[in-house]
Order: structure tokens, then C-alpha cells, then sequence
């Protein structure tokens, strides 16, 4: 069940909120695309008119996916300026690198020593997080998800202390996004609110914060994809974006997360288009289970949910035959997939795969 005693701003503009929360110290995690943006000069300019902001510092070398030792040069990083409150700015990868050195800087060891759901140790450092895509929803939770050194697998290492206690969520960051990056956070948001609201641990809460980030994203997607959205539009994505985060904290995600993870380690697909590459077929393996359930959010929600992913014109994705059933074994090790609300063995992952990716 999550706990959301987050303060949250909303609305084109918010960020100046952020320059009179934070106090003394503040060390800002973000990445060299935010930076180049622009966003991190903003941020800068109205800390420095702050009166009760002491000195800030900048760590900008976060990277896609983050690993446990980019995380632990990040925590390194931060140990030598002793901050009083850490700001995360930036996508998914930016906010999961900053609540990794949360773990780090109050309990020390490595960040596999966490790996699981409340095993941080010690007080954490304040959190703000801001987000400037409207997609990983991890402004809204409490794990940090990274990958493993050397095999890619993804890790969650998750503890409420380490939910942000301030969430500002304004659409005009969100502008600076390239449009690939736009559809592919906004996919990966529309897949994490059609995976919580089904899956086994679901509840009545989850399921409230699933719909209402439907229900926000439905009628902007297609501009969102199309490259034509609004400032308003954008900001209905990123506050979707952001209840669906609460949506997987407050239950989990299901098979499609599972599978996708082992593209990305392999291939290097984008998260997003791993997703939206077996979602469909996920979503139908589930529907003699849950499909009344996809019914209430969207009458044919798998063909509407296509129709989407058509959008994008992606190039198929080139999966060698053989390497199949090397992915089905990494997907029925990942633990989104425990969750779904049918289960699947490692026969079961192949076969989705084969359909997904030959159509066979």
C-alpha cells in the first residue's frame, strides 16, 4: 500500500515552488540533455536568489538506465558536499540515480545490499523530485530502478523513505523533449496504468490512481504522439504520467514489464518500445482473467492500445529466432511478471515473444 505524503505542485510555472522548499545545501541530480535544455540554468538562477539556500552543485552524469556503479559514483560525488536536500531533475533515469544515493548516503554498501522493498537503513536526506518527461511515473515512487553491472538485469530497491517529499510537476520541462522521447515516455506512462489497474496485487486504491491516469491520457495521446500537444495536453500527460506512478506503488506491475526488461539488457531497446512491443499480446494472454476490467477503461482497449504503437511507425523489432527462448528465461526471472494477473511459465513467456516479434 503506498504511502503518499507527497507535497505536490502542479501546473506551468510550478518550478519556481522549488526556490523557496529547499535549504542549505542542495545538490541537483540530473543529466547532460537537461542540462543542455536549459532546465538546470533555471533551476540555478532562482536558487541563487534563495536566501536560505547555502551553496548548490550540479551532478550531470547520469545515464540512461543507470547502473549500480554510476549510482555509487553519484553517491561519492554527493558525500563530498554533504548536502542537506537532494534534487532530482530530469527523466526516470535522473530521479532513480537520486533516490539510489539516498540509500547509499544514509546506510552505505552497495546499492544490490538493497534490492527489495524497505530495506534502507537510517534517516534519508529530503527529496524533491521534478520531472521533465511525463512518463516513469518515479517521482510518485519509492524504488529506485536500476541495472545490474555487467548483466543488465533490472533491480528494484525500494523503501518509503525514499519517496520524494516534494513532487513539482510542470508541463512547460516538459517541452524541451525531443519527440521520439515524448512517445516513448508516453507509451511507457499508458502501459504502467494498464498493467497496475489488472495485476494480482491490485487493490481498490491502485486501481482509483490507475483509472484517473487513464482517464487523463486517453484523450491526449494520439497529440501526444503526433507531435501536435499543447501545453494543457502536456500537462494532463505528465499529471497521468504521475498517478500512475502511485498506481505501481500503491500495487505493481504485471508480464509486460517482465519481458521488456530482457529486450532492453540484450538489445538495447528504448524501455518504452520493449513495453509496447509485447503489451498487446500480454494484454490478451490476460483478458480471460481480467478483460472486463480493460473493458471499464476503454471498450476494445488491445486494438485502441495497437493502434497507438501503428502511430510511431516503428521499424519492427529484429529478434534472432534462436535468442527467443534465452529472453523467456530472463522474463520468468523478473518479479513484475509474479505479479500478473495470469501466470505464465517460461513456455508461456516464448510463446508471447514468438508473437510478438515474428507474429507467429
Amino acid at each position: 500500500m503506498g504511502d503518499f505524503s507527497q507535497e505536490l505542485f502542479f501546473g506551468a510555472g510550478s518550478l519556481a515552488e522549488l526556490f523557496s522548499l529547499v535549504t542549505g545545501r542542495v545538490l541537483v541530480v540530473t543529466d547532460g540533455g537537461i542540462v543542455r535544455a536549459g532546465h538546470v540554468e533555471r533551476v540555478l538562477q532562482g536558487l541563487a536568489e534563495a536566501e536560505a539556500v547555502e551553496e548548490v552543485q550540479v551532478y550531470e552524469e547520469v545515464q540512461e538506465n543507470p547502473t549500480e556503479s554510476e549510482v555509487a559514483r553519484c553517491a561519492e560525488f554527493a558525500r563530498a558536499m554533504n548536502p542537506d536536500v537532494v534534487v532530482g531533475l530530469g527523466g526516470g533515469s535522473a530521479l532513480d540515480t537520486a533516490k539510489g544515493i539516498l540509500f547509499l548516503l544514509s546506510g552505505g554498501g552497495v546499492m544490490s545490499d538493497y534490492e527489495g522493498r524497505g530495506r534502507g537503513r537510517g534517516a534519508m536526506l529530503p527529496f524533491v523530485a521534478i520531472p521533465t518527461t511525463a512518463g516513469t511515473g518515479s517521482e510518485c515512487q519509492s524504488f529506485a530502478i536500476l541495472s545490474r553491472d555487467g548483466s543488465g538485469e533490472k533491480m528494484a530497491c525500494g523503501d518509503v523513505r525514499a519517496l520524494a517529499k516534494v513532487v513539482i510537476l510542470d508541463p512547460e520541462l516538459t517541452e524541451s523533449m525531443p519527440l521520439e522521447v515524448a512517445r516513448l515516455t508516453a507509451l511507457d506512462a499508458l502501459s504502467h496504468a494498464v498493467e497496475s489497474v489488472v495485476c494480482r496485487v491490485r487493490t481498490e486504491e491502485s486501481q482509483g490512481y490507475a483509472c484517473e491516469a487513464f482517464r487523463r491520457m486517453e484523450p491526449v495521446m494520439e497529440a501526444v504522439l503526433r507531435g501536435e500537444a499543447s501545453l494543457a495536453q502536456r500537462g494532463e500527460m505528465l499529471i497521468g504520467a504521475a498517478l500512475a506512478g502511485r498506481a505501481i506503488e500503491a500495487s505493481m506491475l504485471g508480464a509486460a514489464h517482465a519481458m521488456a526488461n530482457p529486450l532492453t539488457a540484450n538489445f538495447g531497446l528504448a524501455h518504452g518500445r520493449a513495453v509496447m512491443t509485447v503489451l498487446p499480446e500480454v494484454m490478451r494472454w490476460n483478458e480471460g482473467e481480467v478483460g472486463a476490467i480493460y473493458e471499464r477503461l476503454r471498450p476494445n482497449l488491445v486494438e485502441w492500445v495497437e493502434g497507438l504503437r501503428a502511430l510511431v511507425e516503428w521499424e519492427p523489432v529484429e529478434v534472432e529466432v534462436g535468442k527467443i527462448e534465452q529472453l523467456a528465461v530472463e522474463a520468468a526471472r523478473q518479479w513484475t511478471g509474479k505479479f500478473n494477473p495470469r501466470a505464465l511459465g517460461v513456455g508461456d513467456f516464448k510463446r508471447l515473444y514468438e508473437r510478438a516479434l515474428t507474429g507467429v
